[in-house]
């Protein structure tokens, strides 16, 4: 199937039929600009692409982002649609609740996306730094879910603001996919002195204050010797940005080898030639300071032992080996967990252990009128996991409104 829509999509572009290579992959993706930047397609699409057996697979990223990037500035007439009657409440505007509104709009549906920023866009818009994913094209996507007629309420949260019971009562479904933005740390020695911050603090700062433009008036202090705790794609997004922002040495530190490391290979690559520093094989055991401020990072050296759950090989400390490592910002990038805000404020909803939301295999909660999916669900994953969990979603809604 794959192949097929490879096929159309190279003969649509060779004949310069743009408009139709968009319809193409409108099929399957509703955020082609975005999912051509930041989804790791060597592992997904690409990887099924069966030229990649004997040589390098379609570019089938970038044929997307050029496709999609063309049409992003036009005035494409939306045709209005007739109404079904129904209303679906939406929590959180990051890709899954994009996509989820976007579909069921299309069918006809009254979609009210609830934000609690001042602008939407979730993960997209405040995750993703400015280098890797424009907040204009985020922005330019919404407007075209509000032409469909979308409603998007910001500066509202759920679970404070407004609550789920109340949503409910109003809507005739509701869909969760308020993400997984609690940060996790290491729990050592240090971590509450001024100059250590998760990466999730640390982008949304940057992406909010728009403290990425040149001469912001929002500035985000960064100290000259930075230590990044972590090597995965948000690990990688922190180091290249603490280094736009001014830092004269980034270290990536990871406590296992290059081998292990969770990011994008092309993610790495940047990193390295922008100048980040890679401390491989290294363990952070604390962070020491001077008058509450960062000065040091105290680290043992690592060696890999044998394969643990995941199939990663285990890494142990070797005795003796730790050393200091000079820095004065610290950010940690560990992953996160489950945003708590909704799920606590409605215990009636089922969760997981971590905090995650229950659901079915049409991403239905143990309450039958409510969603979930993305991160909300999941855990942190990748952009089109969400938005494909957002689609299966719309679908079963759809079906619950046509019975």
């Amino acid at each position: 199937m794959l192949n097929i829509v490879l096929i159309k999509l190279y003969l649509f572009i060779k004949e310069k039929k743009y408009f139709e290579a968009l319809a193409s992959i409108k099929k399957t993706s509703n955020l082609p600009s975005i999912c051509g930047r930041v989804c790791p397609q060597e592992s997904q699409c690409e990887k099924y692409c069966i030229r990649g057996i004997k040589s390098e697979p379609v570019a089938i990223g970038t044929l997307e982002r050029f496709v999609a990037d063309r049409f992003l500035n036009e005035d494409i007439e939306v045709k209005p649609v007739e109404k079904i009657g129904k209303k679906v409440a939406v929590v959180g505007s990051g890709p899954s609740g994009l996509t989820l509104a976007g579909d069921l709009a299309a069918a006809g549906v009254d979609v009210t996306i609830f934000e609690a920023f001042h602008e939407a866009g979730g993960v997209l818009v405040y995750g993703i730094p400015e280098f890797r994913l424009p907040k204009a094209i985020v922005k330019k996507e919404v407007e075209n879910l509000k032409k469909m007629g979308v409603k998007v309420e910001l500066n509202t949260v759920v679970g404070k603001t407004v609550y789920l019971s109340e949503l409910r009562e109003e809507y005739d479904a509701v869909y969760i996919c308020n993400g997984a933005g609690l940060p996790m740390f290491l729990g050592i020695p240090g971590e509450s002195l001024n100059g250590v911050m998760s990466a999730n603090e640390f982008l949304t700062r940057v992406n909010l204050m728009k403290a990425y433009k040149p001469n912001s008036p929002t500035p985000v202090k960064i100290g000259k010797k930075v230590a990044v705790i972590g090597a995965g794609n948000v690990a990688m997004d922190a180091a290249r940005t603490a280094m736009r922002l001014g830092a004269e040495e980034v270290y990536v530190v990871y406590r296992r080898g290059e081998e292990e490391v969770p990011a994008r290979k092309e993610e790495v690559r940047h990193a390295k030639e922008e100048g980040v520093e890679f401390r491989l094989l290294t363990n952070p055991i604390r962070i020491e300071g001077e008058a509450g401020k960062v000065t040091k990072m105290v680290c043992v050296k690592m060696e890999l032992g044998e394969p643990d759950a995941s199939g990663r090989r285990s890494p142990k400390a070797i005795p003796g080996s730790e050393y200091d490592l000079e820095c004065d910002t610290v950010i940690v990038s560990l992953g996160t967990k489950a945003n708590p805000i909704v799920t606590e404020s409605a215990p009636e909803l089922s969760v997981t252990n971590r905090g995650l939301i229950i659901v079915d295999d049409e991403n239905r909660t143990n309450l039958p009128d409510v969603y979930s999916g993305g991160d909300s669900v999941t855990g942190a994953a990748t952009v089109i996991l969400a938005m494909g969990a957002g689609k299966n979603a719309a679908k079963a809604i759809l079906k619950m409104f046509n019975k």
